[in-house]
């Protein structure tokens, strides 16, 4: 589902994923619970997020007959987690595409001017023949996944999109300022963000319940 309000957004609006987005928000969910919740989440999200692969067509021997079949073509997709909550949809991706590449990218927040710093960037070399799909939980400000993308192109990468399991409206409008070329997926656009960035209503800091820090 797309919004005239937010062009570069599709929502993946699915009974599932409503459902399991309700747990995953619960302050009571453990974090076991809330590991298995996102991965089943992303699963179901990345059905639509690789809706546009593009395919070529083969021939296929079936017990019957033979007959023209459909794969995937080109290279491999790389999944780009952004460190550390990012990780946790990793799984999610891979369930469908075993035979995707993962690259990591490291950004840290800094805590008063909100802007991300990075400290590790690693993706395959070849990126202008990939397709590249920046994965991370949360999109709040907009500037972690703003910063990664930009990295992502000044290596050369030319297919770009993003996955988050919860946006708000300004990092949508922030990503779609910055990158108007770039598709986002999440499976709800909340409120708003609150006075220190975080997402409300949200879930909560989406590392420290996957990693058990806080």
């Amino acid at each position: 589902m797309t919004t005239n309000d937010h062009p570069n957004l599709t929502v993946v609006d699915h009974p599932l994923i409503r459902h399991k987005l309700g747990l995953l928000r619960s302050v009571d969910t453990p974090k076991k619970l809330f590991r298995e919740l996102t991965d089943e989440i992303t699963t179901l999200m990345a059905y639509e997020a690789t809706r546009d692969l593009e395919e070529e067509t083969v021939e296929v021997q079936t017990p019957m007959e033979t007959m023209r079949g459909s794969r995937i073509s080109g290279k491999k997709m790389v999944i780009v987690p952004v460190l550390r909550a990012g990780l946790g949809m990793v799984e999610g991706v891979l369930r469908l595409m075993p035979s995707a590449r993962v690259g990591h990218v490291g950004m840290a927040r800094d805590e008063k001017s909100l802007e991300p710093d990075e400290y590790y960037f690693k993706v395959p070399a070849d990126t202008a023949s990939r397709r590249f799909m920046v994965v991370d939980p949360m999109l709040a400000t907009g500037g972690s996944a703003a910063a990664v993308i930009a990295g992502l192109k000044r290596r050369g990468a030319l297919r770009i999109s993003v996955m988050c399991i919860v946006a708000a409206p300004e990092g949508v409008r922030a990503l779609y300022a910055a990158h108007p070329d770039v598709q986002l997926f999440a499976a709800v656009l909340d409120r708003q963000l609150n006075e220190v960035g975080y997402i409300v209503p949200g879930l909560g800091d989406a590392g420290d319940r996957l990693f058990g820090t806080k």
